[in-house]
């Protein structure tokens, strides 16, 4: 479903807080009828979302944001999100019903080298004239720079990645070229995430530092496509995405994460690990077997990891506060 941003922007922000009210199989469907209701003026037209509208739709992100209203996840979490896995994090999503959250089979520049980051979200659309016209005027009204494909770049800070849903369009769909692909680097440090495709692949790949996800290359350029809106819930393959997600990408596929469950999901997947390599150092040590590892640890069990974890620090990804903290809570 593609988005129309003419809001009402008050009664807007009141339908947002009524999800705090609605049950979480409805959300969604409340989420998409909150753009979709206001479509009221053309005097409202916006490229992007307001900063009060995206803290309302990410109103459970409790932390510091962006100037734009994204949530900003810390450069900390991201690293430590690069350690992992595809699998560890899809799970723990799963498990607190977020159904939705990842998509596969991508062309990957380096699939070798994991990239994270905060989502800036663009949604692209098959070219309307009179919707293409009043975007692109109401762009040259706030004083947006070039073609729209463009206009996401401008907007990028350090940590982001320009996540877009193109629909899939691979000839005549190509978002960018190297020039942009350039400036991206150069704001974002970071790559991109298209569900759609891009053209001089050979330039790009000479961007020391830039990676990409992307549906596929075609030498084509961008045509017969226009903006949807910047900032905006977007749909990537099978995933829904909101400005400000922690994205994870990597070999296997691309996991967006919801900002306010990223620290909670981070500590789960790295602890899950910690048991895991101590685990296998006792299994292959022949101390424990695989029976009493698989199954609720015993004191026994539970007293020689934290010996182990006093004898490798090193191991620890968060801090042992964090550790200590999240274990005392912890059924083992």
């Amino acid at each position: 479903m593609h988005l129309i941003l003419i809001f009402n922007h008050k009664q807007f922000i009141r339908t947002i807080l009524l999800l705090k009210h609605t049950s979480s199989m409805n959300k969604y469907c409340y989420l998409i009828a909150a753009f979709l209701l206001f479509a009221t003026s053309l005097s409202a037209q916006q490229v992007t979302l307001t900063k009060d509208q995206i803290v309302a739709m990410t109103s459970e992100w409790k932390g510091e944001r962006l100037p734009d209203g994204r949530p900003k996840v810390s450069d900390d979490q991201l690293e430590r999100l690069k350690n992992i896995s595809i699998e560890e994090a899809w799970g723990i999503l799963r498990n607190k019903g977020y159904h939705n959250q990842f998509e596969g089979d991508w062309m990957i520049m380096d699939n070798e080298k994991p990239m994270t980051g905060r989502a800036l979200t663009v949604q692209y659309m098959p070219a309307r004239s009179d919707y293409h016209e009043m975007i692109m005027a109401k762009g040259k009204a706030e004083n947006r720079i070039g073609n729209f494909n463009s206009w996401p770049i401008d907007m990028l800070k350090p940590g982001d990645i320009y996540v877009a849903d193109s629909y899939g369009k691979i000839v005549d769909g190509t978002l960018i070229g190297d020039n942009l692909g350039n400036s991206i680097y150069a704001k974002s440090k970071n790559g991109v995430i298209f569900y759609g495709s891009v053209r001089d692949e050979e330039g790009l790949s000479k961007i020391d530092g830039f990676n990409m996800w992307v549906k596929g290359y075609d030498p084509s350029y961008i045509q017969g496509m226009m903006l949807g809106g910047i900032n905006v819930p977007i749909r990537i393959g099978r995933a829904t995405v909101l400005p400000g997600d922690a994205v994870l990408a990597k070999k296997g596929g691309v996991i967006f994460i919801p900002a306010h469950l990223l620290a909670d999901l981070l500590i789960n997947a790295e602890f899950i690990a910690l048991r895991d390599q101590f685990g296998h150092q006792r299994l292959r040590e022949g101390k424990f077997t695989p029976g009493q590892i698989d199954q609720r640890w015993t004191d026994e069990i539970k007293n020689d990891f934290l010996k182990w974890l006093d004898a490798n620090p090193d191991k620890i990804p968060m801090s042992r506060a964090e550790l200590d903290a999240y274990m005392k809570d912890r059924t083992w």
